[in-house]
């Protein structure tokens, strides 16, 4: 199922049933699971692991070193998930010593023209809409969206389940299960429309509401609002995740939206 004008190195490892178009070039340290399907003029280079049933559409350069000036050719990898969907002209960077590699989860949509940097972890069933730009270190969680043409500060973490609006500059964390919107990048609200498509039920979704209150509307520091969050509201696995996330985050989490500032609505 291989073109005869497609290269692929002998060392490559590639499932039998793997569907190849012409002018793609493959190198050897690459392996690329049964059912895939890899369109024309794609470059998957060293280092590069994608999983079965997965789609990559013409023009995308997975695999490439780092753009790192850091990287001093350690081995590293960019591993791809089954199911996954790269579109077309997406390209995908390798890790460095730091994470050693480079994951895109299971049923993501990465759409066109789209770059991951080096050390990114995105989890799975994540969509990032076309152009969007990731820098390196980013780790996004599980059933996230980032809307077109929205770049991605380097180190920041984005909670799963978060919707994030087109056209954002993302600075700081996001936390899980909200909507980032506006100029500068603010919380938005509670993602209550993703949730619900996703099966949480309305007392998780008012429990989440009510933490976020808690962080955003009560005029807590953050501090303040976590101690009050873990004294007066009801332990769950989503208020302790949020708490985790919030105390562990190294760029501070976006703020609430303030009339003073530059909104461009």
């Amino acid at each position: 199922m291989t073109h005869p004008y497609t290269y692929i190195d002998p060392n490559a490892r590639i499932a039998p049933n793997v569907k190849i178009d012409p002018f793609t070039v493959i190198h050897g340290d690459v392996q690329i699971g049964e059912g895939t399907w890899i369109g024309s003029n794609v470059t998957i280079m060293d280092g590069t692991r994608i999983g079965k049933n997965c789609r990559v559409f013409p023009g995308a350069v997975l695999g490439a070193i780092p753009q790192d000036l850091k990287f001093d050719g350690e081995k590293s990898t960019a591993e791809i998930g089954d199911n996954t969907t790269i579109r077309e002209f997406v390209t995908i960077n390798r890790g460095t010593e730091d994470r050693g590699k480079t994951v895109i989860g299971k049923y993501c949509m990465i759409m066109a023209y789209s770059h991951i940097a080096h050390d990114c972890i995105v989890g799975d069933h994540c969509i990032l809409s076309n152009s969007v730009q990731l820098a390196g270190h980013v780790t996004i969680g599980s059933w996230s969206i980032i809307g077109g043409v929205s770049a991605v500060h380097q180190f920041v973490n984005i909670g799963q389940h978060s919707f994030i609006a087109g056209g954002s500059l993302v600075s700081k964390d996001v936390p899980p299960y909200i909507k980032a919107v506006r100029n500068p990048l603010s919380y938005g609200g509670v993602n209550s429309v993703g949730l619900k498509r996703r099966g949480f039920s309305l007392e998780q979704i008012n429990h989440i509401l009510d933490v976020y209150r808690t962080i955003y509307n009560k005029g807590f520091n953050t501090t303040q609002a976590l101690e009050y969050i873990e004294e007066e509201l009801q332990a769950t696995d989503e208020r302790d995740e949020i708490v985790t996330f919030i105390r562990e985050s190294g760029r501070g989490i976006i703020k609430r939206f303030s009339k003073g500032a530059n909104d461009d609505e």
